[in-house]
């Protein structure tokens, strides 16, 4: 199956599919434990323990699918394999509801690195999914840095402060939406420095 073949619908199914998997199983199971090896495990620990294996099967079906996998998508599996194995393995929590904050403190340092040198290492990224000036890269990169370190102070405040079914809805939709609501509210600066050029036809 080459890249232009398969259907519309299973990109997005393969990236989004593992979370709400995880959502599911996590209200299914949530007030219950269970009893491996001798020792107690809440629901969440082993939802986290089923969602590892299960997002590395998705990201080695969209390397199958696509021929490649982005930074970003690396760099998440890599933090989900240690965070949810490190929750698994102390039969904690915590690390995984951490990883998020890891996550975006990650990007927000590497891309206010990148600025700190003048350049916008999110052009190197997304170069060819969004077609901008050198100066829309810059501008877009100063605000998705301090949007990333947002998103890292906001999952600390709700992680540490409600509960734990608030942060698995925080987790499955809130930050989705976040990223969207961004995207959506930087129409004008993609219309003022898109290079894209009209189709004469």
């Amino acid at each position: 199956m080459t890249e232009k073949s398969y259907p519309g619908w299973l990109k997005p199914a393969l990236e989004l599919g593992p979370i709400l998997l995880f959502f599911i199983a996590y209200l299914r199971l949530k007030d219950r434990s269970f009893v491996i090896g001798g020792t107690e495990y809440e629901g969440f620990i082993v939802v986290t323990a089923g969602f590892i294996p299960l997002f590395l099967l998705s990201m080695a079906a969209l390397w199958k699918l696509t021929g490649h996998l982005s930074k970003m998508q690396i760099v998440t599996a890599v933090l989900i394999i240690v965070f949810g194995g490190l929750s698994v393995w102390f039969n904690d929590p915590r690390f995984f509801k951490m990883k998020p904050t890891i996550i975006y403190l990650l990007f927000t340092g590497v891309l206010g690195v990148g600025l700190l040198q003048g350049r916008s290492y999110l052009q190197s990224l997304m170069d060819g999914v969004m077609p901008l000036t050198d100066q829309g890269w810059m501008i877009l990169t100063k605000r998705l840095t301090f949007f990333f370190l947002a998103l890292a102070v906001m999952n600390e405040l709700i992680w540490r402060t409600m509960s734990e079914e608030n942060w698995v809805y925080f987790k499955t939709f809130g930050l989705t939406a976040a990223m969207f609501l961004f995207f959506m509210t930087q129409g004008k600066l993609f219309s003022e420095h898109g290079t894209e050029k009209d189709d004469p036809e």
